[in-house]
């Protein structure tokens, strides 16, 4: 089901009891962080936060501020209009196996298939409620404090004569040494000068002033490929921020999407409606028509790089000051009645555990056509996304465990994956203990690990250099004689299957 506004997806999470109201006056300045970290690691991630009356610098704004929408397995099924992750997941794998239909009933299934995919492309309007207020940059001079008073959002005009601020929208900041407020759920569009090609990312950005923000495209991202052809040529990059809007916009931001495939169509399929697009006010670059904010802007690679940073991270710790392009804003459009979505990063568990978590299983599908002994992956939360990697195999040849951690190292962001663990296929690899019991019974240290280098997360503060990194495989699966193991491998404990039925039967499976 896709859903028309970000605003429907919040009333949505309401009617269904995953909505925490929040009236009083909360500060964007740390205050919303503490409530809403405390709610996300509540059991299950808690609930959302519809914060109504945040306040920035003492002012309530007209914006109300949403977080941890997606902070849960439900909600974040709800964001894909689905009754579970697993049956979006499902629903992909049989797409990705689909064959010629060799049956009445089968060209029918692949019929309904490929009107889904139908909806994948999306389609370009003239106008949308994104516009609904515009504001255009003239160039006044920059300022550092927010307009006297917040506008009424109900009485705001088509277009509103005042120049665009970003200190007028309630930009949280997060923690205490943050330096300065950052848009923690952005999604940033760029296009490819060269092929024309489209990519939505979502990389943080910060605030410097009213109407100028660091850019933070890490080393290895799309955008900052896109940036580095820009900066060769010195042209002018146009860049668009859009915030809100249907949920699914932020999950396929952040998907492991191959470079060049569009994220609009993995939004497209899986909300069942195509995106409808609508052309910037100020370049050519295309948003979302539903979207809650969209911020235009351009880079200019002819100007010095500006230091962004501190920024509390999903790592846990602060990443340290990093030089980054700078964005220029020329124009601000949102909604009247328009939300801002917001999360918060750092020492898990937090939302963002659930968004990866999505991912890994939506993107199995992908992984097992490569790999076909792969049973199931898992991100452990503690591993702060790819950070330690959990591998189930159907293990059949000596040195398996190997090839798996090769291959998955060479795909996408699986190459910042510092340790990763490789276990039988009799293993929920979503059990950490599980997973850690055989780590430790099945393993010789110096046997069964390989060390290799490799690129490494730019924010991953443990590196000697930036970028540059070593990463750990451990093989934790029943060794074969093939493996130069001479000794009897010993079954594993577990009790008659028979018995277990018959106590079962007398006291239940509590017991």
């Amino acid at each position: 089901m896709a859903h028309a506004s970000y605003r429907a997806f919040v009333e949505q999470l309401d009617r269904e009891g995953e909505l925490r109201r929040i009236s009083e006056p909360v500060a964007t300045e740390l205050e919303i962080t503490e409530i809403a970290d405390r709610e996300m690691k509540s059991p299950g991630g808690g609930k959302a936060l519809l914060f109504e009356k945040p306040t920035v610098n003492g002012a309530v704004s007209p914006f109300p501020v949403a977080i941890n929408t997606m902070g849960s397995w439900k909600r974040m099924a709800m964001s894909m209009g689905a009754n579970s992750v697993d049956e979006v997941a499902a629903e992909l794998g049989s797409l990705m196996k689909a064959k010629p239909p060799m049956s009445f009933g089968e060209t029918i299934k692949l019929l309904g298939t490929a009107v889904d995919l139908r909806h994948a492309k999306p389609k370009r309007v003239k106008d949308g409620p994104c516009k609904e207020v515009i504001q255009k940059f003239d160039a006044p001079p920059p300022r550092t404090e927010p307009w006297p008073a917040a506008p009424d959002v109900s009485d705001l005009a088509t277009f509103d004569p005042r120049p665009p601020s970003l200190l007028d929208l309630p930009i949280l900041k997060c923690w205490p040494l943050d330096g300065g407020r950052f848009i923690t759920l952005p999604c940033v569009v760029t296009q490819d000068p060269d092929t024309g090609e489209r990519n939505v990312g979502m990389y943080r950005i910060q605030i410097y002033d009213d109407r100028t923000t660091g850019m933070h495209w890490q080393l290895q991202k799309v955008g900052a490929r896109h940036g580095r052809r820009y900066y060769e040529t010195g042209a002018r990059m146009p860049v668009a921020i859009f915030l809100g809007g249907d949920p699914v916009f932020p999950f396929a931001a952040t998907a492991p999407l191959p470079d060049g495939l569009d994220e609009f169509l993995l939004a497209g399929y899986l909300r069942k409606k195509s995106i409808e697009l609508v052309k910037c006010e100020t370049s050519d670059l295309e948003v979302p028509a539903n979207a809650d904010f969209v911020i235009e802007g351009y880079v200019d690679p002819t100007e010095p790089l500006r230091s962004e940073g501190p920024f509390g991270d999903h790592t846990g710790y602060y990443t340290l000051p990093e030089p980054y392009p700078a964005f220029h804003v020329t124009a601000i459009t949102h909604r009247k009645d328009a939300i801002y979505p917001a999360t918060i990063v750092g020492i898990p568990p937090m939302e963002d555990f659930y968004i990866g978590a999505a991912s890994v299983k939506l993107f199995l599908p992908i992984f097992k056509m490569n790999f076909p002994e792969i049973v199931d992956i898992a991100l452990p939360a503690e591993g702060v996304f790819h950070n330690a990697v959990f591998v189930s195999i159907r293990k059949t040849y000596p040195m398996q465990a190997y090839k798996i951690m090769h291959g998955l190292w060479g795909m996408g962001q699986m190459m910042f994956t510092k340790y990763l663990v490789v276990v039988d296929d009799d293993v929920d690899v979503h059990n950490t203990s599980d997973v850690l019991f055989r780590l430790c019974a099945n393993t010789d240290p110096q046997r069964d690990s390989l060390f290799t280098r490799g690129p490494s997360d730019v924010l991953d503060h443990a590196t000697s250099e930036i970028a540059m990194g070593t990463k750990l495989g451990i093989d934790a699966t029943r060794k074969l004689a093939g493996e130069g193991f001479k000794r009897p491998w010993p079954p594993l404990i577990r009790m008659d299957a028979a018995v277990r039925r018959k106590i079962d039967g007398l006291f239940g499976k509590t017991v």
